[in-house]
Formats: structure tokens, sequence, C-alpha cells
């Protein structure tokens, strides 16, 4: 199974955090984004993300919602929903990971499908666990998840350096990670803070060998434990 890869069974609660990150595009700002993780009172959690960004007469403004559960160290997804307005045709996606007919259950815009839940994560879930993994001396990751179009998506993640990184939040000590595509001409780096919980501090995405975006950790906030 695709969790039991990424994390140890040790692990007893994740950290509550808010992280907050400015959008950039060859250097220059472009808008703000938002990322938390909330334990709700049913002992589930919620991941929510957020960003707005802007340039010229062109805006793109994203959220995304996990619900999920976290026990003896494993993940499991319940719920996700996905949506996107701005410049151009609106979008939406919801996903219901069902543990009784172990399907996978999607509404698309407008169209409903369903998929064989095979140990599939969802679009956000899969960077809680490589934070886990990077805190448990894992060095590469193979994970398996449905992305924001509804795809059951592969990627392999591999350690590439620690290195120290300028952020608007500081200077700070981070592990880089490459997110490896097949038959993709993306190319994404993350970077991960291990004085920070491991959490995922900046996000580059190069696409033809040209920059699409970058998000950098402009403040990060530890929330009170329920």
């Amino acid at each position: 199974m695709l969790v039991s890869s990424l994390c140890t069974a040790d692990t007893a609660m994740l950290s509550q955090f808010k992280a907050e990150y400015t959008a950039y595009k060859w250097g220059d700002p472009l808008g703000k984004a938002t990322m938390a993780l909330t334990k709700l009172e049913d002992g589930q959690y919620s991941l929510d993300y957020t960003s707005d960004v802007s340039k010229f007469f062109l805006s793109d403004k994203r959220s995304e919602k996990s619900i999920f559960s976290f026990i003896d160290g494993h993940f499991t997804p319940h719920k996700y929903h996905y949506s996107r307005t701005g410049t151009g045709n609106k979008q939406s996606l919801d996903v219901k990971f069902d543990a009784n007919t172990q399907k996978i259950e999607i509404l698309k815009n407008k169209d409903s499908y369903q998929l064989d839940w095979q140990g599939e994560t969802d679009n956000q879930l899969y960077r809680l666990m490589l934070s886990l993994g990077l805190a448990n001396s894992k060095k590469v990751f193979d994970v398996d998840f449905i992305n924001y179009r509804g795809d059951k998506k592969h990627y392999n993640i591999a350690i590439e350096q620690t290195e120290k990184v300028d952020l608007p939040y500081g200077s700070i000590n981070a592990i880089k990670v490459k997110i490896n595509r097949t038959s993709s001409s993306r190319e994404t780096f993350a970077w991960f803070a291990p004085e920070l919980d491991y959490q995922l501090v900046r996000l580059q995405q190069f696409k033809d060998e040209k920059e699409q975006g970058d998000i950098k950790l402009s403040k990060y906030t530890l929330l009170p434990t329920l």
C-alpha cells in the first residue's frame, strides 16, 4: 500500500498549521496562496488550499479541500473538492473514496463516473505523506493519486539535495525533491524544511524548460491542538 511506504506506524498525530505563500512567475509577485491543516471534531482532518493570482487582465482563483483520517500512522482519504474560477472556463471536481465498495466516485463539472480504488490518495494528501516520509528518512517515493482533473496519476519523487533557500519567510535549510512525471514535459521541484516539521516551503514548476510558477513561504503558524 502507498500509505505504508510513506509513514511509520508510531506516528501518533499530525500538527495543525497554517502556511501562507507568495506566488511568483519569473521573479514577479502575482498573488497569494494559503494551506492549512486542521483537526475536526469527529477526529478527521481537513487540508485546505486556496490561491489567488493575477497578471494584467488574467486571473486565476483555486481552492482544494481534503477530508481524511490519520490513524496509527496511516492516511485514509474520504473526500476531495477542487474548484477554479477566473479567466477561462470554471472547473469543479468532487471525489469520494468509498471504503465499502472500494470505488472512487467522481463528479467532474456535470459528469459523474467511478474508478476502482487501488490505494490512490487525492491531489493534496500525498504532500503530507511526503513530509512524514522525509521525517522518517525516506529517500525515494512512488505515489498514486487522483489529480484535480479526476484522472489516476503516478509520480516518482526523489531527493536531490539539502540547500538553503531564500524566502519571504527568511533563509532556511530545506530538502529539495524532484517530482518525476511519465510522458510529460513538466518538471516540478519542491522544498521541505525540517525545522518547520518538514513543511512545504517552496514549489516551482517548469514546462518545456520555461518557468510556469513558483510559490514561496511567507508565514508559518502552528495552530493549537484540539
